[in-house]
């Protein structure tokens, strides 16, 4: 073969192999590089922010509100400014007007314990707030604190003829403390909250609750009986089955939030629960004593006495019970009695 046959192979097999890679490029398709979008970080101080929609009355808790960068344009004068404002003064304050989440706090939007109105801001509206007064042993040693949610026990005797009838019943649910003593916040060192001590709880009520608090206390002793965070959300599912609460077509989930939030702090009465010294003890009493100038039973409040909240009225027995019918009067006696 001459050099010039050979020189035009050469070529011929160059540009085979130069279409065949273009091709093979064609058709696989040759990675193009993506372009990436780089988030711009807004230039400015940080200031303080709302994690969640705040309605009015909200206390400020570490978990509520947070500081993040800010564009140095946007920032005003009224806003909480990181390393000029002081947390540990902002814990523990309320929220004046409604705050929705991501907006900024101006200092006009909180009230601080001490300043006028501020145990108003601090209510729901419509709510009141009432003190009762509390102990190591009636406080959950002290494991209460502003923004729990907690039942109260009311613990009595009714006295009458013979032992009297020793009775705890939860007469109020889901009640929010407010404060305990003057304090609305909560002593953080090294990260922990203390347990300290207190002889008041002020709580959260509607008027006819404030009324039955009042009365409560002249009749016994309040304990107080915490709440279980769960239990909150369960009184909200409780609500919205019962229907109690409805939540409208098309509502944003900021709504939804507020509206569950005002269903897990709405304080609850009626339906109460009891014992008496007889379910604790086989030696206490299970009845009402009879008063001195009661003339035979008297079946109906016996009866109020022995109703259980989980199932219909029992009446307590001490013994055989026969029918006796006299005319038109039907009463129930116990065989030996005299």
């Amino acid at each position: 073969m001459d050099k010039k046959k050979l020189v035009l192979l050469v070529v011929a097999l160059l540009v085979a192999a130069g279409t065949a890679f273009a091709a093979r490029s064609l058709f696989t398709g040759a990675s193009a590089p993506q372009a990436e979008a780089v988030p711009v970080q807004p230039k400015g101080p940080k200031v303080l922010v709302a994690q969640r929609a705040l309605p009015v009355g909200t206390i400020i808790t570490a978990d509520s509100v947070s500081f993040q960068d800010w564009p140095e344009e946007l920032v005003k004068d009224a806003y909480f400014i990181d390393g000029e404002a002081d947390m540990t003064k902002l814990l523990g304050t309320v929220v004046r007007y409604q705050v929705t989440a991501g907006q900024p706090l101006t200092q006009g939007a909180l009230v601080a314990p001490g300043d006028r109105g501020f145990l108003a801001a601090a209510l729901g509206p419509g709510m009141r707030a009432v003190t009762i007064p509390v102990s190591a042993k009636t406080g959950v040693g002290g494991f209460v604190f502003p923004g729990d949610h907690v039942d109260l026990v009311l613990t009595q005797q009714v006295k009458g003829e013979g032992e009297p009838l020793r009775t705890a019943e939860t007469i109020l649910r889901n009640m929010r403390v407010l404060a305990t003593d003057q304090a609305t916040d909560n002593d953080v060192v090294d990260g922990k909250t203390v347990v300290r001590a207190f002889r008041t709880v002020t709580l959260e009520v509607t008027p006819r609750i404030a009324e039955k608090v009042a009365v409560a206390q002249e009749i016994g002793e309040i304990s107080l009986s915490l709440r279980s965070i769960a239990d909150n959300q369960a009184e909200f599912e409780r609500a919205l089955a019962d229907g109690d609460v409805k939540v409208p077509e098309g509502a944003t989930k900021e709504q939804e939030e507020q509206l569950m939030r005002q269903a897990m702090n709405k304080p609850i009465e009626g339906k109460t629960t009891y014992v008496t010294g007889g379910d604790v003890s086989r030696f206490q009493r299970s009845s009402r004593p009879a008063m001195p100038n009661e003339i035979g039973p008297r079946p109906a409040m016996t009866a109020a006495f022995t109703q259980r909240a989980s199932g219909p009225s029992q009446p307590v027995r001490s013994g055989p019970v026969v029918r006796v019918t006299r005319g038109k009067e039907t009463t129930e006696e116990v065989v030996g009695s005299k």
